[in-house]
């Protein structure tokens, strides 16, 4: 198995709202709406960020206030990583637009 794949997905890691041209509350709640969200996780060399197509019935928004810039949101979605599918499954704080996540393997495909 690839070993970042693998690191991954082994208990929560640091990770960040993916955004640009800046991190901001507007331009998440931007990307939620179209469906595609980028998830760094930080503490790998260099940070590896994810583009997840979010999985809307999976995710949570219920407790944010993205007005407020407060509040949880749960993100879930899939993407292929190094010829591997898999979720990423993070929660982010909106004040930081930080927080935890990991990566749940869904199949290995062939390369």
């Amino acid at each position: 198995m690839d070993e970042l794949v693998e690191r991954l997905s082994k208990g929560n890691h640091p990770v960040e709202a993916g955004l640009r041209p800046e991190r901001t509350v507007e331009e998440l709640k931007a990307a939620i709406d179209r469906g595609y969200v980028h998830v760094k996780f930080t503490a790998t060399r260099g940070g590896t960020e994810l583009g997840v197509r979010l999985d809307m019935d999976a995710s949570d928004f219920s407790k944010a206030d993205f007005d407020q810039g407060k509040g949880p949101v749960h993100l879930e979605g899939g993407l292929t990583l190094n010829y591997l599918k898999v979720r990423c499954i993070s929660d982010l704080d909106l004040e930081t637009l930080e927080g935890k996540g990991h990566l749940d393997i869904v199949e290995e495909m062939s390369p």
